[in-house]
């Protein structure tokens, strides 16, 4: 069953107002990115490749992961009302196949004039950050 978005006004959204949810990270996810992206780097697909690198082993698309932000936005801050103008992104650690990985969305700006809001957006492993950055996002009436 899919999930139903949830339907936040600006006036239903506070600073501070955060989501978060698990994922594991599995071989058939970044393939599928591959397929649906077109990005075959060897580093995310050629296991016999990736050994040979630094990484040790394949490494997930980290737009596979930014794309995760995607579900904070429109399915729950502020879900149906969405519309994600802009996001910035700094990659900060490798995803591994095999992670389990934490996907965070935090309000940190609010301006009820324009209906924008900012959201600190994070996804980490434990305690290191992978990717981070900020998202504006305007609130539709």
């Amino acid at each position: 069953m899919i999930e139903e978005a949830k339907k936040l006004t600006i006036n239903d959204i506070e600073i501070g107002l955060t989501k978060e949810f698990k994922i594991l990270i599995t071989k058939s996810m970044v393939d599928e990115f591959a397929t649906i992206s077109g990005d075959f780097n060897p580093l995310h697909m050629d296991d016999k490749y990736a050994i040979s690198t630094k990484f040790g082993k394949r490494v997930c698309h980290g737009m596979l992961l930014a794309s995760f932000f995607s579900r904070i936005i429109g399915m729950y801050i502020p879900g149906k009302m969405a519309l994600y103008l802009t996001q910035s992104l700094k990659f900060s650690s490798p995803c591994y196949i095999g992670d389990t990985i934490l996907v965070i969305g935090k309000v940190i700006d609010k301006s009820v004039s324009t209906k924008i809001i900012t959201l600190e957006t994070k996804i980490l492993r434990d305690d290191t950050i992978m990717v981070d950055g900020e998202a504006k996002v305007l609130v539709r009436d």
